[in-house]
């Protein structure tokens, strides 16, 4: 029958000294039959023989362990949480660099009072910091959800096939686009789709809800996200689903010389681009409830009208510049993280007027009062949502101050 550790420990202590005094010749046997009783490996069972063991020395009651004074206190939280809100609850990577930005904005618009002391906290606060102080918040907002993509095959031949590696665009302009189904989890009759543009090159993105994945409509809203764009599209890229695929788009296309590409079949990291975009935009915002009335899809592009403005001019996105395999690891390179808004100040290849445009947006926004305006919106949307279903049903308040 097997020893218990005690046991073993007890043996251990009652042959050590006889271990340390016998001869070479009578230690052999001393240590066979230690090892027959404690089932020790051979090796370990001479060091525990020859070795003392370290004496535990234990504080008394009285004492107490010097630790280093916390320097991001609870009186940080608070305000770091109303940043982190503003700015579409983007992890710590995205959101330090931005802080030297949006905290002095925030100040200004009167949305944070904040002491020296706090605003030189919050300024030069590291990645790490964020994320560490957020842990809590962060894990109320894992959601989930489905793909209802179709094949359409009626041109495929003609439209050229690119991958996520073929992306190297180094001037604004290019876009993918995605779908977004509303249908809270049953796919039947017509459900809402949000229309998802995401430019490569500055990350600037649009977002247009449809009443249905038909090409008309689609079509038209394509046309809308175009025209608020604050540069020209010369590409678009698509997944194979046949509200992208198909004659309207691809005249469309050919007509105004723009470059019309889509991804392989089944390869979702071709349209990498947008897909984080359907969830760090769409998803985290709309979330996954059924929306099929006109009221609904009314709300749904009044909300994003307020949300593009957020999401372009407030909330910080790295950009992966190069990866590296070293053996089974890769190793990935980003820069520093940056709002649309600034990398399209960043491009020389966007007219001044139109940046000097955009300037002027920046300086009149006040970001908290646009997202207090948003969640409000959001719910009325939920609300309207939860009636069909639920008559009376109230709606609690999105927790934002």
């Amino acid at each position: 029958m097997a020893l218990t550790m005690k046991e073993r420990k007890s043996v251990t202590r009652e042959t050590r000294a006889e271990y340390k005094r016998a001869s070479k010749r009578d230690k052999k046997a001393i240590l066979d039959n230690f090892i027959h009783l404690t089932d020790y490996n051979r090796s370990y069972a001479a060091y525990v023989l020859r070795e003392e063991p370290k004496p535990v020395h234990k504080r008394s009651s009285g004492t107490h362990r010097k630790t280093k004074p916390k320097v991001y206190t609870s009186d940080i939280i608070a305000p770091l949480c109303k940043v982190w809100a503003v700015c579409g609850y983007c992890c710590g990577k995205c959101l330090a660099p931005f802080m030297p930005t949006i905290v002095p904005k925030l100040e200004k618009d009167g949305e944070l009072v904040l002491s020296d002391l706090q605003r030189d906290k919050l300024t030069r606060i590291s990645a790490a910091t964020i994320d560490r102080l957020l842990i809590h918040e962060k894990k109320s907002l894992q959601i989930k959800g489905h793909s209802y993509t179709k094949p359409g095959s009626l041109l495929k031949h003609q439209i050229p096939v690119r991958t996520f590696a073929d992306w190297d665009e180094s001037s604004p302009g290019f876009i993918e686009i995605d779908l977004v189904a509303h249908d809270g989890g049953n796919s039947s009759g017509d459900f809402m789709q949000t229309l998802d543009a995401t430019d490569i090159h500055t990350c600037w993105t649009e977002t247009m809800a449809v009443k249905n994945k038909a090409q008309k409509w689609v079509f038209t809203a394509i046309l809308h996200l175009q025209d608020r764009f604050p540069f020209p599209i010369l590409g678009i890229d698509s997944d194979n689903g046949s509200e992208f695929i198909n004659n309207i788009l691809f005249r469309y296309c050919q007509k105004h010389e723009i470059t019309f590409t889509r991804s392989r079949a089944g390869k979702k990291n071709d349209n990498c681009f947008v897909e984080q975009k359907n969830y760090s935009i769409v998803r985290k915002t709309v979330g996954y409830q059924r929306h099929d009335t006109p009221q609904e899809l009314e709300l749904l592009n009044e909300i994003y009208l307020s949300l593009r403005l957020l999401t372009n001019f407030s909330q910080p996105v790295r950009k992966l510049i190069s990866k590296e395999r070293i053996g089974s690891k890769v190793k990935k390179r980003y820069d520093e993280a940056a709002t649309p808004f600034q990398r399209v100040l960043l491009s020389s290849d966007i007219h001044p007027l139109k940046k000097e445009e955009l300037q002027r947006i920046w300086d009149t926004l006040n970001l908290a009062a646009l997202r207090r305006d948003v969640n409000a919106m959001l719910k009325r949307l939920w609300q309207l949502s939860a009636h069909k279903t639920n008559p009376g049903k109230e709606v609690s308040a999105i927790h934002f101050e």
